[in-house]
């Protein structure tokens, strides 16, 4: 393999989808799953919030996957045990203490899967010069979000499926779905270990504690000191509240869509819920992410980051209708989640770029961990609080005040430096 000149096209989609799987299922398919076996909003939010936690705090680990042996290393053998992770979760479920076990093992996977994303961005940023990146920045999003869209579409479908055949048996169902999981990382695995390419900067390195310790330090100091501390304090607050209404949407949402009318929500059935997230949603996705990293590769990030801001915020605004209206035409429906998926493809384009933009020099693949790190920290505490605040509003008020939330969005891009050169074709 060493000698093999092996496309981005045969890697990219598989580690990406890889990096976004777990992601997904801790974060929304346990969503669907704990409501479905009988937990509330509030306390489904402050549970699986509490899930995002590993990926908050990968910084601290990440030196050790630059410092100790290759970043394809650590890709390859974090999907191995992910697949044992998710093994875990479709045991549990069938014994007394299935919260407990389940939560476990979701939390172990979270941990894996953000040491995954560290060593995967990392081997990304070095097999790949600036303009690749910029140009694969909408593929590579494209097939995380194809996860997501696989995550909470086609699996919440296929649960479904296997609930009318198994007699609504959703324990026994859950544990097939994770049990297929399982297996889906091992064939994963066995063809990273083939297809990967030896990056010639991927290289093992000797390393100490002190090394480490040391390196930590540094991809700390740098961090900070890379800009002037009135600028830091911009990148900071862009990095926690970009996303900040997607973090009030993401649980909240697939409950909305799921529960009865009764309860405010459209009362979707699994298959209906797959069939809106995973057809119609997946092609407003692909083709706001590929759109959104061509346009970025042609002209620069600069050039595009307002039309990519109002993309990522306003279409939010078709939960506040579908609130009040409660459509049941599912084409309808599906169209809604059309232009909200269109939309965030297009505007998290603009968050993974400036991430990269800011990684640039050394200690890259730590620098964008501690990046992606805080923009986590950005999901998981409002996230936590989403639940709480949707049974305190309840469904129509709480997407009003999303909506108000897409100000502070806005607020904190306008503060950023970005040369505009970047992400250009020379």
């Amino acid at each position: 393999m060493n000698e093999r000149n092996v496309s981005p096209w045969a890697w990219i989609p598989t580690v990406y989808f890889a990096e976004g799987l777990p992601n997904v299922l801790v974060m929304v398919v346990s969503v669907t799953m704990y409501m479905q076996l009988g937990m509330s909003d509030t306390e489904i939010g402050i549970y699986t919030g509490w899930l995002q936690l590993p990926w908050v705090l990968k910084f601290i680990w990440s030196p050790f996957v630059d410092l100790y042996r290759t970043k394809r290393w650590w890709v390859i053998i974090m999907q191995l045990l992910m697949g044992a992770s998710l093994a875990g979760v479709a045991f549990t479920l069938n014994t007394p203490l299935w919260f407990q076990g389940t939560m476990c093992c979701f939390f172990l996977m979270a941990f894996l899967s953000a040491t995954h994303d560290v060593a995967a961005d990392g081997y990304y940023m070095l097999e790949l010069d600036e303009h690749q990146q910029s140009l694969f920045v909408g593929i590579r999003n494209t097939f995380y979000r194809i996860a997501v869209i696989f995550g909470q579409g086609v699996l919440i479908a296929l649960a479904g499926v296997l609930q009318r055949y198994w007699s609504d048996n959703k324990a026994f169902t859950w544990s097939l779905i994770f049990y297929g999981l399982a297996a889906l990382f091992i064939m994963l695995w066995l063809w990273h270990g083939y297809i990967l390419p030896h990056a010639k900067a991927d290289a093992e390195r000797p390393s100490s504690t002190h090394e480490v310790l040391q390196g930590l330090k540094d991809t700390l100091v740098t961090f900070v000191t890379k800009v002037p501390w009135r600028s830091f304090v911009f990148v900071l607050l862009f990095l926690l509240f970009y996303r900040l209404p997607e973090a009030m949407l993401t649980k909240m949402c697939a409950t909305f869509l799921q529960r009865p009318a009764s309860e405010g929500g459209l009362g979707l059935s699994p298959i209906e819920f797959g069939i809106a997230n995973g057809t119609v949603g997946l092609a407003g996705l692909l083709l706001g992410g590929i759109v959104g990293g061509w346009l970025a590769s042609r002209d620069g990030l600069k050039r595009w980051l307002w039309p990519f801001v109002c993309a990522i915020t306003l279409p939010d605004a078709v939960y506040v209708y579908m609130s009040y209206a409660l459509p049941t035409n599912l084409v309808f429906i599906s169209s809604c989640l059309f232009v909200e998926q269109f939309g965030y493809g297009l505007g998290f384009t603009a968050l993974t770029l400036y991430m990269l933009y800011y990684s640039q020099g050394k200690y890259k693949t730590s620098h964008y961990a501690l990046c992606t790190a805080i923009s986590f920290l950005g999901l998981m505490l409002p996230g936590m609080a989403s639940g709480w605040l949707k049974d305190l509003l309840g469904y129509q008020h709480f997407f009003i005040a999303v909506m108000l939330f897409c100000i502070v969005t806005f607020a904190v891009t306008a503060f950023i430096k970005i040369d505009p050169a970047f992400g250009k074709k020379e």
